[in-house]
Parts: C-alpha cells; structure tokens; sequence
C-alpha cells in the first residue's frame, strides 16, 4: 500500500493495539489489530470459497462488534454487500436476499429462524456463515477465520467493494440502490472523507456513539468512516434515551450521529435526569432521516448548544444538502444548502416553480444509480434532462436553502387542498400526553380524503373520544383548521422503522378509511 491509502490495514500498522470499536452492552472492545486481522481472514476465506469480485453478499445480523469484521472483509474485496433490517418478517427478509442475487448469506445464531427459509434460495454456488457454531449447512465464521491463519496466507489484491441498502419500504417493496464499483486500491479516499472532515471534524481522535441499527446506510457509514479515519465506535444494541446520556459521559463521545424522534424521547426526560450527565465532550450532533420540528430543534440547541449540524441526503447519493446550528437559527425549518449540484423544484408538469413554492424535488450534477432489477423505477427517478429525484417535496428559498415538506406519497389532498402530514405532526408530537404520532389520508366520499391522527399516547390510560378531541384543538391553535386531523384514533404500535421514519403504508392497510 502507498501512504496515500488509509484504512483499518494502515491503522494496524500504525496503532495496531488502539481500540477501535466498543460493545456499550457488554463492554467488549476490539483493536486496529484484531479488526484487521479479523475481517482479512474472512476476506481470504470468501475468496477461496468462490466469491469473485462483484460477487454479492447479504448481512443479517444484529448491532454487534462481529458485524465490522463482516462489513469490512466484503469492503476489502470488491463485493456488493446488503445490510438486512433484523426487524423485518422471514419472508421480508427472504425477499431482500433473493432480489439481490446473494451468493452468500452471514447471519447470527439468534436470527437463524429468520433465514432458514431464505437459505434454499440463494443463488448456487450458496455459501452460508453463522456466527458461533456451525448449524446445518451454516458454516461458522470462526471456523472460517481460523482456516485462514491470520490472513496472510491466500492473499489477493485488495479493491474497494460497495454496500447496496435497501431503501426503507415505506412507499411498497424495498429496492436495492446500486452504485457500480469504483475498482480503487482498498483505503482509497472516499468522496465523503473531506466532508466528514471538514463539515463534521472527523478525525484519529473521533469517538463516534452509535445509537441505531447497522443495517441503515448513516450508521453503517458513519461507523466504517469513523474507523477509516481512525477513530473509535460505541455501539449499542438499541437506542435508549438514558443510556446514550450515560454514554457520553462515560466515553467521552465526541461525535454521535441521531434522528429526530430521538431529540423528542430525549426532551421527554425529566429534567433531573437531563440534567445529571457531563456532555460537555460533545464537539458535534448530526441529524437527518427525517425532518425535525422547530421547536424540537430550538430546545435541543438550547440544551446542547451550537453544535448540531443537519444534513438532508439518501442512499442514492444525489445530493447533499448540510447546515450548522448558526445559520439554521437564521433559516428556521432549512436543511441547508445542496453541496452537490444545484436543486430544482418542479410542478406536475416539470416545470420550475417560483422561489418559496412546494413542489417536487429534482438535482442536477448527481451520480448515477440505478435500483437493482427495476428498471422503472429507475427511469421515474430521472427527468428528460437528467436530474433526479427522491420524491420528497419542498421549497428553496432566495439564496438556495431548502425546506422539506414531506414525500409525495404521503401527500393528502382534502377538499382540493394539500395537506403536508409532517408539518401536523410536528406539532402533535410536542403535547405532554402523546408519546408517537402518525398522520396519514383516508378516504372521504365528499372530501376525497380526510386527516387521520394514528396517536400512541404517553399513558395509555388516557386515550379515549376526551384525549382524541383535545388534541384537535391542540392543532386548531396552531395550524388551519383545514390541516388538523378530522378523527384521532390511538394505537398503541405505531410501525416506526428504528432511523425514525414512520411506514405510512402499514398504516394506511390498517386504517383504510
């Protein structure tokens, strides 16, 4: 390698003994050296089990340490590798593995019963690893490793591999997002790395907390990036408002990456326990996934200070738009501006809407992607003239910032009107008695649709026709009348994915009028 690259393999050689990734559950920890070493040998024992650069790898595992060794032998080797929400059914996540061709299958001894249905489907030649023992025709991940020493024998040239996140579902199937390999030395320099720098102060000092599921492209990323640059992971198995105060006390995190839902849990506490942990190693909070309420936001400046920094991207890496706790106080409701390209926002009819309109989102200057095995898909995602699209809708302002309204489809369109459910959720979920909020359309026959909250309450006890009728006009106080929720209904399981965002389509099958 020259001293250009710069990866967990030239932190093994600098650092080898500095710790790169600790469990917050059980305290394990893991080494530069251990890290390398680790996912090397699986790295050889793919390759000599058959898996050719290219080749697909599909990840089904729970937030453990194990999971970089996995993620990095595929990394290391020019492999397309998919992260599987451990969430979703056997049969979702059989899909997830099926459509992406995997040719091998990684997964935990807890989440066997999850995939012992998918691994007859894999693609032939089908290699199948587990973690701990060996179990049928799972192979074990350690046997693997030791057949392969410490990974200096059966070495290959190292080329960079490409994770291919499903995207969330929330809209209809999952689908693959796929960006072609690069064919770069593995510790290539990323495009993110002088963003992660220079944005987000990334560095060899780094302790990055970790509070969500690896399956999702920012943990994943923000972690290997983390290690990449040479910095330290916590991970936890699942977030908790408490233990992630505790954390930072207890680790001095510097960094931690974290969706809006939970700034409200974390607001939710009481204010001694708020109160009660030294965050003061805290240099940077970064938000995204979804949009954050202003008054959410606001409070969580007043409590943390100017160090929170939102970004507004996807996994198909069509743009990038950022802004720092500064200017966002000057542009209350921006996610800042696009560091990538320039932004549009189109009507129906593709044509540019004026400053200060809502409309459809479209970038310009972004790399391409397709979604794997939908070609159509693919093609509504670009227009006539190349720019592409998320589908989510919204406006800019004069100098280019953007505000976030919602996705198109989760547009309710009442008596002609547009109704934009985010903005009513905002609101709803700041009254002390409602712990989750979902705001969907269901069909009227004279309306067309009408304004539905799905409301999971802070005590159960308290819902009824009493609550239901209080918090409209919660909303009536704050918003038109026309925006506010018609009928409020509770339900104490709100389908909400752990990067915070809602899947509205589960709840529209469930209340379907």
């Amino acid at each position: 390698m020259t001293d250009s690259l710069e990866s967990i393999a030239t932190h093994a050689a600098r650092q080898p003994e500095k710790v790169t990734a600790i469990s917050s559950t059980t305290g394990e920890t893991v080494t530069f050296r251990e890290l390398n070493d680790r996912s090397l040998s699986f790295a050889n024992a793919l390759r000599r089990l058959g898996l050719a650069p290219r080749s697909h790898l599909a990840i089904l595992m729970e937030n453990t340490l194990r999971y970089y060794e996995v993620a990095w032998a595929a990394q290391r080797s020019s492999l397309f590798y998919t992260p599987v929400n451990w969430h979703l059914t056997p049969r979702e996540s059989c899909y997830i593995i099926e459509d992406a061709g995997a040719q091998a299958l990684v997964t935990s001894a807890g989440l066997l019963d999850k995939v012992t249905e998918c691994s007859t489907r894999l693609i032939d030649p089908a290699l199948k690893v587990i973690t701990g023992d060996a179990v049928d025709e799972f192979m074990s991940l350690d046997d693997l490793m030791r057949e392969s020493g410490d990974g200096s024998a059966h070495r290959f040239d190292e080329f960079e591999g490409s994770y291919m996140f499903y995207s969330s579902g929330t809209t209809g199937l999952p689908k693959g997002i796929k960006r072609d390999l690069t064919n770069e030395p593995f510790g290539s320099a990323k495009p993110s790395d002088p963003v992660m720098r220079s944005l987000f102060g990334f560095s060899d000092e780094t302790i990055y907390l970790c509070p969500a599921p690896l399956y999702h492209a920012a943990p994943l990323g923000w972690s290997m990036t983390t290690q990449r640059l040479g910095g330290t992971v916590v991970l936890m198995d699942h977030f908790d408002a408490v233990e992630l105060l505790e954390l930072i006390e207890r680790y001095r995190v510097t960094h931690i990456q974290m969706v809006p839902t939970m700034f409200v849990r974390l607001l939710k506490l009481p204010e001694n326990v708020r109160n009660r942990y030294d965050l003061s190693s805290l240099r940077m909070v970064v938000h995204a996934a979804a949009p954050c309420p202003v008054e959410v936001k606001e409070k969580m400046l007043d409590w943390w200070g100017p160090i929170i920094r939102e970004y507004y991207a996807g996994s198909e890496g069509t743009s990038f738009f950022t802004i720092g706790s500064e200017e966002w106080l000057e542009r209350k409701g921006s996610v800042g501006r696009n560091t990538m390209g320039g932004v549009h926002v189109l009507d129906e009819a593709g044509s540019e809407l004026p400053v200060g309109e809502v409309g459809t989102i479209w970038f310009d200057g972004a790399p391409a992607f397709t979604y794997h095995n939908d070609s159509q898909k693919t093609a509504e995602a670009f227009n006539d003239r190349g720019w592409s699209t998320l589908g989510d809708m919204g406006s800019v302002d004069t100098d280019g910032y953007l505000y976030l309204s919602d996705r198109r489809t989760n547009l309710i369109v009442t008596g002609g009107a547009n109704v934009y459910p985010q903005e009513i959720e905002d609101i709803l979920a700041l009254h002390p008695d409602v712990g989750d909020v979902a705001v969907i359309g269901v069909h009227d026959e004279d309306l067309g649709q009408r304004v539905l909250a799905v409301v999971s309450p802070s005590d159960p006890m308290r819902a009824g026709p009493e609550l239901g009728e209080q918090l409209i006009e919660y909303c009536r106080e704050r918003l038109a009348h026309y925006k506010c929720p018609k009928d409020v209904v509770f339900d104490d399981d709100l389908p909400r994915l752990p990067t915070g965002k809602l899947a509205k389509r589960l709840l529209r099958d469930r209340y379907p009028a």
